[in-house]
């Protein structure tokens, strides 16, 4: 039955048009082997590294068992949510139509695939989903369980599974993931796994062999270290707490103070508002080309892009009093022009009839939602470049106090986002990285009104908002004092 299977298997069409037994490597085969023999021991706890085919290869080995090994008997594949769970039948939808040998073997539904000639169903389910107690699987997989939540509901779902094969005598399952935190309850199954002797563990070092290594080095640079030894390394590494060494924040204070616009320079604005609790943050930033090497014809080219934060201003609300939106507004508004009518950055759901506002008053206004992944981009961009030193920073006191207490949370399984302590804020650091983002991720562009600065200087005049707000001295009408405080 085992060599039925694998040579079913082996028979399965990939995206690419070959043969899953011809383009298989060495861990698939050993792996397939291992688990489609029913003699050797019925639970398997699997890692690979991102990439290495795991939704890919669980699908595979499950027609394999569905039309060779089992007849009439319930199959059941979870995984972590309803998103992960699609792209394990969309596998088993691909198989079935690439390959001519399955024609009409297979009745893919959208959570549920049927053989009407064994009469074995294989229904997929997510993590969140409640009806598992009861079940009798002959087999079950269980996609990138490291990735689960790490709720109540998500760990009784994994017990109930666990607990029902031993109902049924002859029963498999296999759970296949990528290698997370020691700190999700996943960790203590792998270390039951490997010690008990009816489950078989085999963690396959990564990256897989065919990932492109430019790609592969770009993630490097991108992602934490820790969230890039789980993902691509395979290896079981807890999160960083810290946004932040020391050292690498020190080597970042290069500022004496504010900067003023510079004719040419693109900038951003960005606003993070708070309006009573928490503050209500906003800054202006430029990205600065550093030019550290030559091509072979001698001429300097830009290896990184060091963000400068030009300018941050701070509001604390009260419950007697909540921060003016119409004062934070003419901020930005201020801010926006003459730094060369920056585009703004802000939180639509915080400041939707600001965004409506200004975008009124001329102003180019870029909406940035705030969601599990988004958030973790802001985490992610802010703390390469602080890592890797590609920050200017003012000896900004609080600034610095803030960013040094910031720490990264894993909320969700591999996406990190910034957090603090109670007694702590990080307003400053996530509208410092609501900036950052936008400019290590895309080009701001030329300014398009650079001639503004000659007329409408930085303080405006004596009595304005901004004048008043900042504490701005005049310097003959024509901008700004060096240095001055925010």
């Amino acid at each position: 039955m085992a060599s039925a299977a694998l040579d079913l298997l082996g028979s399965l069409v990939l995206e690419d048009g070959r043969r899953w037994g011809d383009a298989a490597a060495d861990f698939q085969r050993w792996d397939a082997e291992w688990i489609l023999d029913t003699e050797p021991p019925p639970y398997h706890f699997l890692t690979r590294a991102r990439g290495a085919s795991k939704t890919s290869d669980l699908g595979g080995m499950s027609v394999a068992v569905m039309l060779s090994q089992l007849s009439h008997a319930k199959l059941f594949a979870f995984a972590a949510d309803k998103d992960q769970a699609a792209l394990l039948v969309e596998a088993i939808s691909g198989f079935a139509e690439r390959t001519p040998e399955l024609k009409a073997a297979l009745d893919i539904q959208e959570f549920k695939v049927i053989a009407p000639r064994t009469g074995c169903v294989l229904r997929v389910m997510a993590a969140d989903d409640a009806s598992a107690w009861g079940l009798k699987p002959a087999w079950t997989v269980i996609d990138e369980l490291p990735m689960w939540p790490e709720t109540r509901r998500a760990r009784r779902l994994f017990d109930a599974i666990t607990t029902a094969h031993g109902k049924v005598p002859g029963s498999r399952m296999v759970c296949l993931g990528t290698a997370g935190d020691p700190a999700h309850w996943s960790y203590k199954v792998r270390q039951h796994a490997a010690e008990d002797p009816l489950w078989d563990v085999n963690e396959e070092p990564g990256p897989p062999p065919w990932m492109d290594p430019v790609r592969l080095a770009e993630q490097k640079r991108r992602l934490t270290d820790a969230l890039y030894q789980r993902l691509f390394l395979n290896r079981w590494t807890s999160a960083e707490d810290r946004l932040v060494s020391d050292d690498d924040l020190a080597a970042c204070v290069t500022l004496e103070g504010p900067l003023p616009p510079e004719p040419g320079l693109g900038y951003v604005v960005a606003c993070d508002y708070g309006a009573k609790k928490d503050r209500t943050v906003t800054v202006v930033c430029h990205g600065e080309p550093l030019t550290k090497e030559y091509d072979s014809l001698g001429t300097e080219v830009a290896t990184a892009t060091r963000v400068v934060l030009d300018r941050m201003e701070v509001w604390q609300g009260s419950r007697e009093r909540t921060v003016p939106l119409s004062e934070v507004e003419d901020w930005i508004e201020q801010a926006s022009k003459t730094f060369n009518y920056a585009p703004v950055r802000l939180d639509p759901w915080q400041m939707l009839g600001s965004a409506q506002r200004l975008s009124a008053r001329g102003l180019k206004v870029e909406e940035f939602n705030f969601g599990a992944q988004s958030v973790g981009r802001l985490a992610s961009a802010l703390h390469r470049l602080l890592r890797d030193r590609l920050l200017a920073l003012p000896d900004d006191v609080e600034l610095l106090d803030e960013l040094r207490t910031v720490r990264l949370e894993e909320r969700t399984p591999g996406v990190v986002r910034m957090s603090h302590d109670s007694s702590r804020h990080d307003d400053r650091a996530v509208a410092l990285a609501l900036a950052a983002h936008w400019i290590v991720e895309q080009d701001t562009g030329p300014p398009g009104h650079a001639e503004f600065i000659e007329s409408t200087p930085w303080d405006a005049a004596p009595g304005s908002l901004l004048y008043e707000l900042t504490g701005f001295e005049r310097m003959g009408g024509s901008g700004l004092t060096p240095g001055m405080r925010l």
